[in-house]
């Protein structure tokens, strides 16, 4: 076993040893992640999705690493169907290659690429928060109410892991309130490799309480149902993400 999947076989061990083998009937599993915390019971492919990208995001599986479906269904707990379903729809998002006859190759790490991601990341956060603010649903504005302040605390208290937690849960808001599939797919195809870029490097060159302030404001102009403050708040979280990766490709 490799030196990631040991890491990852790690992570998961506490939880497996609270639960049995999966079988047709199971559907409870303990979802203790150190940032995807109160996770509601979900589909075993999701909960492998979820436990697999998290160790890419942060980088318990290193960029370049080349895995197996046998290797990761021995270290996460998972069988081999949820295994192969979430390893198709890391592929779809970027974050891994399958190598037919080979195994699953992490993608590796390009500053220059996140640029060119930042193009397109730029148009569909404004549109996001654009429509999200003309269409959510009560429900979601009380959400995103709550998400704001919590970005206020993290930002306070410099909470790293509350932060990329409650970004996380932002992200899956924003994409639910703005009621517009085909912006969600498009969204869903950079956020994993946007959120590990970011955590490979925010301790050196983030402003985390800046950050954390500037989602709090995208948060609650979407909230408050405007428009143009919230796609005007998408831009300045924009500018400085971008800013930030600029920062790290010249490092």
């Amino acid at each position: 076993m490799r030196r990631g999947e040991r890491q990852l076989s790690a992570a998961t061990a506490a939880r497996r040893r609270q639960t049995t083998r999966p079988v047709a009937k199971a559907a409870k599993r303990p979802a203790k992640r150190s940032i995807d915390e109160g996770v509601a019971a979900e589909p075993l492919t999701e909960q492998a999705f979820r436990a697999i990208e998290e160790a890419i995001v942060t980088l318990k599986l290193k960029p370049g690493a080349v895995l197996s479906e046998q290797a990761l269904s021995a270290s996460t707990g998972f069988g081999r169907t949820p295994i192969r379903e979430a390893l198709q729809r890391l592929a779809r998002q970027g974050l891994v290659t399958i190598l037919p006859r080979k195994g699953i190759l992490v993608a590796d790490l390009n500053p220059r690429n996140q640029l060119l991601l930042m193009e397109v990341r730029r148009e569909i956060e404004r549109l996001l928060s654009r429509a999200g603010a003309e269409r959510a649903t009560p429900e979601q504005r009380t959400q995103l109410e709550s998400i704001a302040r919590g970005m206020d605390a993290a930002a306070a208290s410099n909470d790293d892991i509350s932060f990329m937690r409650l970004d996380r849960e932002m992200n899956a808001l924003m994409l639910d309130a703005a009621h517009n599939e085909y912006a969600a797919r498009s969204a869903k195809l950079f956020q994993g490799l946007a959120r590990r870029y970011w955590y490979m490097h925010y301790r050196v060159a983030a402003d985390l309480p800046l950050c954390a302030r500037l989602h709090a404001a995208q948060a609650r102009a979407i909230a408050k149902g405007n428009p143009a403050a919230a796609a005007a708040a998408s831009d300045k979280l924009m500018d400085y993400v971008e800013t930030f990766t600029r920062t790290t490709v010249s490092v």
